[in-house]
């Protein structure tokens, strides 16, 4: 369920005033978050002997032709894909990047991986999980490479609900490294292959199986800083339809794995409690300020995916939005399952497992997936690490908001300051009930949202007319006053 806010970024001259100024700016947020793209001598010597010396397995499953879709700059591949029909159902081939293949338990690598928890992302700024030189070189499902890899086998009826799932250790080769757009357009131009048309055929269904069951995806705009000389400017591109028909493909993964676990007694979940019911009731105050009809018979999960992210107060709705997935966490267990073990806006058990090159949990996940399926007990280095994995994702969760946080206020910040004195059309979406004066607002163009305070109670619900006060690239901060 992606929820970045920044994630690219896009100039004209790289050398340019405000391009310079973005990127300081983020190499001040990573000196004071004390983290870094760099990894010390120790680790990167390690990374550098184990992407010579993997520990491969047996099974080789080079026949299928798996493929890559990600961003076409991306170079971290966890995931290949294969799809193909069975009888009047499917199958799903999902090979994963088998991270446990070059890193060992208490290794530097490993050590590190665990202190990072995850990459963090922002702007064009990446501080990764591992060294590149496993990322995105030697581990990563990059085409005609032959690669450790944990191939998932999910099979499907002719609706596309899910009837089996198992995992193994092989060997795959990926046959090519795909982009978003370019597979979007040979499916539109009806040049595809099968396995590409089917990813379209299957995606629909389980979409139409999500929204059967109560499930919510966020449609999430990716967000593109445009700097150009002194300027700084944000482009909103909606989600292809490529793109949520590939997630649906990880997320099946995610809840096989889910219900592996369940079964096997042993796991780790990836949960979310119901939303808090005061937070759908300010999502409806945001959404009467950005002047969106939200019916009240309408669910939040209805409403949200109605959304269009290219409307930019409807981007501002699903960036609002993004407050349901408060509570999310880790559980895990060795016996009893968790009391709630489900993800509210899946409406299932979900576990993180296909992205290992960039989140630490799935290695762990995966490695326990692979025990139960063959039947063998789960390897004590995971097991001793359960206790302390919850807290490590927790913390390297908090950290990546943090972080992201930080730059979208840079961000802000540079699009508004050019613009200091001038007045905008907010409206008021939260006022604190200890002190009525101070308040939050959204601004539909640029889509911001900012902390206001004024002399006299805030009007909720309310349009008013703000000025900007100041727009600090230093500090970050953004004031706006009541005109």
């Amino acid at each position: 369920m992606p929820t970045n806010r920044v994630l690219s970024l896009r100039t004209a001259a790289d050398d340019s005033v405000a391009a310079r100024a973005l990127r300081d700016g983020i190499a001040a947020i990573q000196a004071e978050q004390q983290v870094t793209t760099a990894f010390a001598a120790e680790v990167q010597q390690a990374a550098e002997s184990a992407a010579s010396s993997p520990r491969l397995p047996g099974l080789d499953r080079t026949d299928l032709p798996f493929v890559t879709i990600d961003p076409a700059s991306s170079m971290d591949l966890d995931q290949a894909l294969h799809l193909a029909r069975s009888g009047p159902g499917y199958v799903l081939s999902y090979a994963i990047a088998d991270v446990a293949a070059y890193v060992a338990a208490g290794d530097p690598v490993d050590l590190e991986a665990h202190r990072r928890g995850q990459s963090l992302y922002g702007a064009d700024s990446k501080i990764p999980l591992h060294p590149k030189v496993l990322s995105e070189a030697a581990a990563s499902l990059l085409p005609d490479q032959v690669r450790p890899a944990l191939v998932w086998t999910v099979t499907l009826d002719a609706d596309g609900e899910r009837t089996d799932t198992r995992v193994e250790r092989a060997l795959v080769r990926s046959r090519a490294k795909l982009s978003y757009d370019g597979v979007q357009q040979a499916l539109d131009a009806g040049t595809a292959d099968e396995s590409l048309q089917l990813l379209r055929e299957v995606g629909d269904k389980r979409i139409a199986l999500e929204i059967a069951r109560g499930g919510m995806t966020l449609p999430m705009p990716e967000q593109e800083i445009v700097v150009e000389g002194e300027r700084w400017s944000l482009e909103f591109r909606s989600q292809l339809p490529v793109e949520l028909w590939n997630a649906q493909m990880s997320l099946l993964c995610g809840f096989g794995a889910a219900q592996l676990m369940l079964d096997g007694g042993v796991g780790v979940l990836r949960t979310l409690p119901p939303a808090d019911p005061r937070d759908v009731k300010r999502l409806r105050r945001t959404a009467h300020a950005l002047k969106l009809d939200w019916p009240r018979a309408q669910s939040p999960a209805d409403f949200i995916r109605a959304l269009d992210p290219s409307v930019p107060a409807e981007a501002a709705m699903a960036t609002a939005s993004t407050r349901l997935l408060r509570g999310s966490g880790y559980a895990a267990f060795d016996g009893a399952p968790p009391e709630q073990p489900e993800h509210a806006a899946l409406a299932s058990p979900y576990a993180h497992v296909t992205a290992p090159l960039r989140r630490l949990v799935d290695r762990f996940a995966g490695e326990i997936c692979v025990s139960l399926c063959a039947g063998t007990a789960v390897p004590e280095w995971v097991l001793g690490a359960m206790p302390e994995l919850d807290e490590e994702m927790r913390e390297s969760t908090r950290r990546a908001n943090a972080y992201e946080n930080a730059v979208v206020d840079l961000v802000e910040t540079g699009i508004l300051r050019p613009r200091v004195g001038e007045e905008f059309e907010a409206a008021v979406i939260e006022v604190e009930e200890k002190d009525p004066r101070r308040g939050v607002i959204t601004v539909a163009e640029p889509a911001v949202e900012a902390d206001l305070t004024a002399a006299t109670e805030l009007p909720l619900g309310e349009e008013v007319t703000v000025r900007l006060a100041a727009a600090d690239l230093a500090t970050r901060k953004v004031e706006f006053r009541l005109a």
